[in-house]
């Protein structure tokens, strides 16, 4: 039986078999805490896992309630860089704020809500985490890792049709990755879903798990709920902080990201216009419409005692298309254009249809983005992209059968590879 703990914290152990020898293991990423906040001392720290007081921007510290501790959970922070796109109008710049980065498994905008929703949980005595979403969620599958890093179990409830709700859902794309970290799947179908809403049906959860011993925490669709809303929060001061390093004095007059659930753009609207950043922000929704999202994202901000109306400080713009998680060959077209173009990889889910957006609209109103310095904001998603496989495979037929004359010398480099 082999131990590798940390002596001066209190051990919350966990066996595992492998090869048939027992190890337990002592998880105390929730007992060590630090105060070092600068992106240098963080990258040469053990700042990863790590639970650390937290303080606000100073522009935001008259929000409530302010909360008292963060983990590190996200490579933060994350890089900045100019992407050429075709096709702009003139001279406009746009930008990259690569949260696609966050992490391998922990890809994505959702690190940032959770490094506050799981110190809560934590604080809370919780043993284990509930959360909802659509088959290919990218906020269950990085719950689902964070929550493992934590030793914390995760209990996940994914939509999908209701002809494969009682169905294995398979190992594509998040599906994957969850079910290698041991995430408990429960399925419902989008019927149920909508008649039942994703509150009652965590609800439903948390009840029976409570009979059963357990100390479940929620966390709501997206991460997005107040509490949540503070990862982009104190992604603007991050933003802030990477242009004040900067000799060349960049100011980004605009900000465009996906909407899929409202937190990341309740956090980037609220503090852009709290801080010195003072950019514009637009918000592509992906699923729902503008109407709701305006009404969501104010419900967010209000419970922050933010005094602001949402429609002053983000304009919310619809890319849904199809409908959610649904393409049409032209954005998916697009997606792979814009890859091969720039090496960037959007996921055809969120940041894929918010480039979209911005494209179409700059390329119909040129004039609104001339002489703009704009910010957009890649939320990852990554995996979603294999779920879209059959329908990416027409898109990119380049390849072909290396074309060797038999009468070429054999001549080896390093390793045969067979």
């Amino acid at each position: 039986m082999l131990w590798s703990c940390n002596p001066t914290a209190i051990p919350l152990n966990r066996s595992i078999t492998l090869f048939g020898r027992t190890r337990v293991y002592c998880f105390q990423s929730h007992t060590m805490e630090t105060n070092d906040e600068t992106p240098k001392a963080k990258a040469l720290s053990f700042d990863f896992l790590s639970k650390k007081p937290y303080s606000p921007p100073s522009w935001g510290s008259h929000l409530k309630p302010i909360p008292s501790h963060v983990f590190s959970l996200g490579h933060l922070p994350t890089p900045i860089h100019r992407w050429n796109l075709p096709n702009l109008p003139q001279n406009t710049e746009v930008w990259l704020k690569r949260d696609d980065l966050s992490g391998m498994q922990l890809s994505g905008n959702k690190v940032r809500k959770l490094e506050f929703l799981l110190a809560e949980a934590v604080a809370q005595g919780a043993d284990c985490i509930i959360t909802i979403g659509g088959i290919q969620s990218n906020h269950c599958r990085a719950t689902a890792v964070a929550a493992k890093y934590l030793n914390l179990d995760s209990y996940l409830i994914l939509r999908t049709s209701k002809l494969l709700v009682d169905k294995d859902p398979g190992l594509t794309g998040n599906l994957l990755v969850e079910r290698f970290v041991g995430a408990h799947i429960q399925l419902i179908s989008k019927e149920e879903y909508a008649k039942i809403g994703s509150v009652a049906l965590t609800n439903v959860l948390k009840e029976q798990l409570l009979k059963g011993g357990r100390k479940p925490y929620v966390i709501p669709v997206g991460g997005s709920n107040s509490l949540g809303t503070w990862g982009y929060i104190e992604a603007i001061r991050e933003i802030e902080q990477q242009l004040q390093a900067r000799s060349n004095g960049v100011k980004f007059d605009d900000i465009v990201v996906a909407c899929g659930s409202g937190g990341t753009v309740a956090g980037l609207s609220l503090g852009s216009w709290l801080g010195a950043l003072n950019a514009k922000v637009h918000a592509f929704c992906v699923c729902d419409d503008p109407i709701y999202f305006y009404d969501f994202v104010q419900g967010l901000i209000d419970g922050l005692q933010a005094g602001v109306d949402a429609r002053d400080i983000v304009s919310i713009l619809n890319a849904k298309g199809l409908g959610y998680a649904i393409n049409t060959s032209e954005e998916l077209k697009f997606v792979k254009e814009i890859a091969e173009a720039t090496g960037v990889v959007l996921d055809p889910v969120y940041s894929g249809k918010a480039a979209y957006g911005m494209m179409k609209d700059m390329a119909e109103n040129p004039k609104k983005w001339e002489g703009r310095k704009v910010l957009f904001i890649h939320t990852g998603g990554l995996f979603g992209l294999f779920d879209k496989v059959d329908q990416m495979a027409p898109l990119v037929g380049n390849w072909h059968r290396m074309d060797v004359n038999e009468s070429i010398p054999r001549k080896d480099g390093v390793g045969k590879m067979f």
